[in-house]
């Protein structure tokens, strides 16, 4: 599904029942089918594992997710390459994969049709307390490994699922929060329920199982996993304003009772798991929920995002299999496309676009491009290379730079993040021609690219120049 451009005018849901049928049926039928599918398989045959593949491989983005994250130390401490689904499930688990294709379903389904704010803090709050669910649980079994961090990520599905559709009330919501109104009488004023009550009636929609039920059930948990993942994600909420926050103390001092450890070593420990969810957050191809997260950032820091660090053992794979397409035969779209994975991935940049000249000469528009919110650039993006236009401000005047937007006009009718977020820019030239030039940006998220960010984007772009410059040489 495309992503919606503006609030729909649809009909206002004034009760619990009227969301979850709505957002059930209406706005995510795909999903829901698709989780409660994959929920419902569980490992005790061969039949099963087939029919876990199968689900996966009908899906050519959850499965190059799915083996993306097989190939992480997160889930594979073996450090063994994974390239097939198959051999994740024989090498991995049964129930890491299953974890793996429901946390990329859920990230994948509810971000290609947004990209407010909300939605990135949501997404990020619940990787964040699912890696720390995972990381704290003192029992290592994988089947309760994978449930506790699945019960923290969908904890809170109710909320994902409403910041993910384009509606007036989300829109009237959104304000009141800007207003500063306390959440839960926004949301009681606004969406006549809250989003617990949604939640809770989505997980029995949706039939997410009995564990997730207890989670978020209004009772005592009756289970220590369960508990945790209640604590983990009041502890990731917590810990948005940073470690010092009050009542962190509190969260604390909870989670150590859970595991059975004192709450100093937990402090640490939290802080470790942190980081970890960062990267997690970027394997899961959302590597502006990274800057949203605490990490081991001070506590009295500014409340300014930090750009991703630059992953450096990604980083020189993926410039090794750049090396070594070079050095056999020059395919040009291979190249860019490694250039863009790359881009993306170690570099920590969620959109980005390779545009080239036009048969005009006039224009630069997009020849390959990589990450959520791109689809629109493909019959849109266009950058004339005399620098006139509303996107003329992009041109790179001599290599490769951190674009800062100055103005703060319109945004262009397609994209409404394009020449007004910072952003990473390059030119590709030919014989001291402009060409083309790549373009990276994190959409909303509230940050300026780093130094190291435009050093590792320039070593990508060094050699997509550096294949043009051998194809033209042939």
């Amino acid at each position: 599904m495309s992503k919606h451009t503006g609030p729909a005018a649809g009909p206002r849901m004034n009760s619990t029942d009227a969301w979850v049928t709505y957002l059930s049926k209406v706005e995510l039928p795909v999903l829901a089918s698709t989780l409660r599918r994959v929920g419902e398989l569980t490992d005790n045959s061969n039949s099963t594992v087939n029919e876990l593949a199968d689900v996966i491989l009908n899906d050519a983005q959850l499965t190059s997710q799915v083996l993306r994250l097989s190939n992480t130390v997160f889930y594979n401490q073996t450090r063994m390459q994974v390239s097939t689904v198959s051999r994740a499930i024989t090498l991995i688990g049964f129930d890491s994969v299953k974890s793996m294709a429901i946390s990329s379903l859920i990230v994948d389904s509810l971000l290609q049709r947004n990209d407010r704010t909300q939605l990135l803090r949501c997404l990020a709050l619940a990787i964040h307390a699912a890696v720390q669910a995972r990381c704290l649980l003192p029992k290592r079994n994988e089947q309760a490994l994978e449930e506790v961090f699945i019960g923290a990520l969908l904890m809170n599905i109710g909320e994902l699922a409403f910041w993910s559709c384009d509606t007036e009330q989300a829109v009237e919501l959104e304000q009141a929060l800007r207003l500063d109104q306390p959440p839960v009488e926004a949301q009681k004023a606004v969406l006549h329920t809250t989003f617990t009550d949604i939640t809770r009636g989505l997980v029995e929609a949706w039939s997410l199982g009995p564990f997730i039920k207890d989670i978020v059930s209004a009772g005592k948990a009756n289970s220590k996993g369960a508990s945790l993942v209640r604590h983990c994600v009041e502890m990731a909420r917590l810990s948005e304003r940073g470690w010092r926050e009050s009542g962190m103390d509190k969260a604390l001092e909870a989670l150590a009772e859970d595991i059975g450890e004192n709450p100093a070593t937990v402090r640490d420990q939290v802080k470790i798991n942190a980081a970890e969810a960062a990267r997690v957050a970027v394997s899961l191809g959302i590597p502006q929920a990274g800057a949203l997260m605490p990490g081991n950032r001070d506590d009295q820091a500014t409340s300014v995002q930090q750009a991703p660090e630059v992953d450096p053992v990604l980083q020189l794979q993926i410039l090794r299999d750049l090396t070594h397409t070079l050095a056999e035969q020059p395919d040009i779209n291979e190249v860019c496309q490694l250039v863009i994975e790359g881009i993306h991935r170690a570099v920590g940049m969620q959109r980005v676009a390779l545009l080239m000249i036009d048969r005009s000469g006039i224009e630069l528009i997009p020849r390959r491009l990589g990450g959520k919110g791109t689809d629109a650039w493909k019959d849109n993006f266009a950058i004339r290379r005399d620098g006139s236009g509303a996107l003329g401000v992009l041109l790179p005047e001599a290599g490769g730079y951190i674009y800062q937007p100055q103005q703060t006009g319109e945004p262009v009718k397609f994209d409404r993040w394009l020449g007004r977020v910072p952003a990473l820019v390059a030119p590709i030239r030919a014989k001291g021609r402009l060409i083309g030039l790549f373009y990276a940006d994190n959409a909303p998220a509230d940050y300026v690219p780093s130094r190291d960010q435009l050093t590792a984007f320039a070593h990508f772009v060094q050699n997509a120049q550096l294949c043009l410059t051998l194809m033209s040489g042939h």
